[in-house]
């Protein structure tokens, strides 16, 4: 970044609406965009506009946020004047070749697209896991983006910190299932016409994954696959170490395609030093965004947890080691990504009062 991009942004006006901000979203036809408009709705985000902005072909299209109603416009300089927020939630490319225009107009900007997570000066943040550390993190007034953590990481910091809690954890070993929405819609669409077409004996879509994924499980995706799987798996174990500050135990981590569309699922083992309750370990592990299931109650799927901010989960005892627990959870990604954003912005308004950059 160079020293001309690191300048204080210019001052903007104040906003005649008490306590209300104007609001981009930069991606808003993607799955993220959507996702975040509904939980701006659903937490009463205070705002008195927002811009739906997007690549071409998403131009006209008509996107809610909340009970509002808009069209999808083009990304351009004018789209972010008197802008207080800009969410980027389109693919990474796409964020990295426009957020400078949201800076120069002096917009806060919260990236979904981890697209912005090496900018210099960028701050990787999850208020949840900030909570459970304790740890207060002031708004930052710096020009610089500051981007969502990545929702799988989210998940495994918050358990692993309170698993920590319960006792001596001598390790912890997880395969996370990825789902196709990771890949935005492209990845959904693809696993929606590989199902259709191999149920229709017709040749597979492989532009995304380069293998077939539709009733497959995969550790890695074909040669031409861009992103790889491993890119994903190093992201959520760089997100984890940050946001963890180092102050909770790594885990052996892999990443696994599943043939799902939407919705983070972990199988977790904690190895104790001392044998632990599977009642205990309930215990410590739920709480706020955590909700253990128990006894004859639903066991937590992909699909129980679409559109909750929670994480769903249940606990059972190794059935060959004494001081090992398994913990099966299920997490709406979506949601989660969308979430964290959101409170990042709560929380920088509470720097920005009426809409007022500083």
């Amino acid at each position: 970044m160079t020293q001309d991009s690191r300048s204080a942004p210019p001052s903007r006006p104040q906003s005649p609406a008490a306590g209300s901000f104007r609001v981009a979203i930069v991606g808003a036809a993607t799955l993220k965009g959507k996702e975040l408009g509904e939980v701006l709705g659903d937490r009463n985000f205070p705002r008195r506009d927002v811009k739906l902005l997007d690549d071409d072909e998403s131009l006209g299209q008509l996107e809610a946020v909340g009970d509002e109603v808009s069209f999808v416009q083009a990304v351009r300089p004018e789209h972010f004047e008197k802008v207080d927020f800009a969410f980027f939630t389109s693919d990474e490319s796409f964020t990295r070749r426009n957020w400078e225009l949201a800076r120069r107009a002096g917009s806060a900007i919260v990236d979904l697209s981890f697209g912005l997570e090496n900018v210099p000066g960028a701050l990787l943040r999850s208020p949840w896991v900030e909570r459970q550390l304790g740890r207060n993190s002031p708004p930052d007034l710096e020009p610089a983006p500051v981007v969502a953590a990545h929702p799988a990481a989210v998940v495994l910091a918050l358990l692993v910190l309170r698993a920590q809690k319960a006792g001596k954890l001598r390790s912890a070993t997880v395969t996370v299932y990825e789902p196709a929405s990771e890949q935005g819609r492209r990845g959904v669409d693809e696993l929606h016409e590989q199902t259709v077409n191999l149920l229709s004996f017709h040749e597979l879509p492989r532009k995304v994954f380069d293998t077939q994924v539709a009733f497959n499980l995969v550790a890695r995706y074909g040669e031409k696959a861009l992103p790889s799987l491993e890119a994903a798996e190093r992201r959520v174990l760089d997100h984890y170490r940050r946001i963890t500050a180092g102050q909770a135990l790594v885990p052996a981590l892999m990443l696994v395609q599943a043939p799902v569309f939407h919705g983070h699922a972990f199988s977790i083992y904690f190895e104790m030093e001392e044998s632990l309750s599977v009642g205990d370990m309930a215990q410590v592990l739920a709480g706020e965004h955590v909700v253990v299931s128990r006894g004859a109650e639903e066991s937590p799927s992909t699909i129980t947890a679409a559109g909750q901010a929670d994480i769903l989960l249940t606990c059972r005892r190794d059935g060959s080691h004494e001081n090992g627990i398994w913990v099966w959870a299920a997490a709406d990604n979506l949601r989660i990504v969308a979430n964290t954003a959101v409170e990042i912005a709560e929380e920088m308004a509470t720097a920005r009062p009426r809409g007022k950059i500083q």
